[in-house]
């Protein structure tokens, strides 16, 4: 294998990045996990001990949340990737001004490149994976990976028939890990006070292991894939690059390789080209939600690249596509309906029937809940263009979410579908403020709810 010439180079280096061996075995992960558990304790403890002494008092949130015990935990997760890194991941998600800015400063570190496997820890994983002699059938192999996250790493790769392939090679150890880095992360949490009390973050964390469990299954990735190359057949907005299953495993996924730009460096481009990428990626999710039945439900950005050549978004990384039942679908074609309307009643119906409160929520906080749905969409009706770059309903969701919070609202557990779709739909709307697009939103609800109705 061989570190190519930066002239070779079609992607950008890993910034920060850095060759660091991933701790394999679950013991050891174990312990390192426990470790920086135990440490940021005491870190907590002391900073108390000291705040008392100078007569003052802090909460566990303002003692768990200094620089010090942040930059501790991300530098861990970071070394550890896996479940670990990527439940990180799920707590870091950018949240435009709901972060304080050196929050969200360290907290980036999870969000940006993991480190990356050293190259005698790569041959080891590659050898225990491919055939012997492996190496023979390839005309060039870039030993540093393109892109690493944080359950595998993405390496160039040219074969002897002249393919330029993308290989996604999955850490060693991370699918057997998963269980007690979940369990681990989850206890970290429970520590840091952040949670309501009588918060159920048990039901979160298994169904967070399950989903991690079938993302460490490249096999069934290179299904998702395929899957998602028939429903897009005919699409010239969309690029999918191509399973080439004969060098695919289910940890190592090899897919031909399309150069692209990371979906973050169009915002230089002119505002009609951002306008359209975000408008093409809302439509897709639109389809997947109501039409497919099937939704890739990461929007983390690295999964979207942009050719500026072909004007097509890139879709990148299916390891969370997930069924979407049409009972769901139909929850929210009527959510979106009641919200477009403004039909207070009938969104009470909704956000009843979807789980977003149950029978035990009081009356008050229902009313509240059903505010903060009425916000959303008076603010997408409200003019002929939607401006995702203006942050005002960011900061007045964060303030009804504050209130609702502070006045005792303990949110049910939600079912994990559902999770994951406002997720992607929480990914949509940042990626639209971080392209500052402008779009015609009512609109095309409109359109969408006449064509499934």
């Amino acid at each position: 294998m061989e570190k190519p010439p930066a002239a070779q180079k079609t992607n950008e280096p890993l910034a920060q990045a850095r060759p660091v061996s991933v701790p394999s075995g679950r013991a050891a992960r174990f312990t390192q996990l426990g470790s920086m558990t135990v440490s940021v304790a005491g870190s907590m403890a002391v900073n108390g001990l000291v705040q008392l002494g100078k007569g003052q008092k802090s909460t566990l949130r303002d003692l768990l949340l200094t620089p010090r015990n942040l930059h501790k935990i991300t530098d861990q997760l970071a070394k550890m990737r896996g479940a670990a890194m990527k439940v990180g991941q799920l707590v870091s998600m950018d949240t435009g001004e709901l972060l304080p800015p050196e929050l969200a400063q360290i907290m980036a570190r999870l969000r940006a490149d993991a480190d990356y496997m050293p190259p005698q820890q790569l041959k080891q994983v590659l050898n225990a994976q491919w055939p012997a002699n492996w190496l023979r059938q390839f005309a060039k192999f870039d030993v540093r990976p393109i892109a690493a996250a944080s359950i595998g790493q993405v390496h160039q790769a040219r074969l002897k028939d002249g393919r330029e392939v993308a290989i996604k090679i999955q850490y060693p150890g991370i699918a057997k890990s998963i269980d007690s880095d979940v369990a681990n992360v989850g206890a970290l949490i429970k520590m840091s006070g952040l949670l309501p009390k009588g918060f159920a973050l048990e039901p979160y964390l298994r169904e967070a292991a399950l989903q991690l469990h079938e993302e460490t299954n490249y096999t069934l990735e290179g299904a998702h894939l395929s899957r998602f190359h028939d429903l897009l057949e005919g699409d010239d907005r969309f690029g999918l690059p191509a399973l080439i299953t004969e060098w695919t495993t289910t940890q190592i996924l090899v897919m031909d390789f399309i150069p692209s730009m990371p979906i973050e460096d169009t915002t230089t481009l002119p505002q009609d080209t951002r306008d359209q990428i975000l408008h093409d990626l809302i439509d897709l999710m639109l389809d997947e939600l109501f039409t497919f039945g099937w939704m890739q439900t990461d929007p983390n950005f690295a999964n979207y690249r942009y050719d500026p050549t072909s004007k097509r978004i890139i879709l990148l990384d299916f390891g969370a596509t997930r069924p979407i039942s049409p009972g769901i679908a139909d929850q929210y074609r009527r959510l979106l309906s009641a919200g477009m309307k403004d039909d207070a009643d009938q969104l009470h119906d909704m956000a009843a029937e979807i789980g977003f409160f149950d029978h035990e929520t009081l009356p008050a906080h229902r009313t509240q809940i059903v505010d903060v749905m009425r916000t959303v969409f008076a603010a997408l009706v409200a003019d002929t263009l939607f401006d995702f770059s203006d942050n005002a309903l960011s900061r007045d969701m964060q303030m009804k979410g504050m209130a609702l919070a502070d006045a005792g609202f303990i949110p049910p557990p939600l079912p994990i579908d559902i999770l994951f779709l406002q997720r992607k739909f929480a990914g949509m709307f940042l990626l639209g403020n971080r392209l500052r697009a402008k779009l015609p939103i009512a609109q095309m609800l409109h359109a969408r709810l006449a064509n499934t109705a």
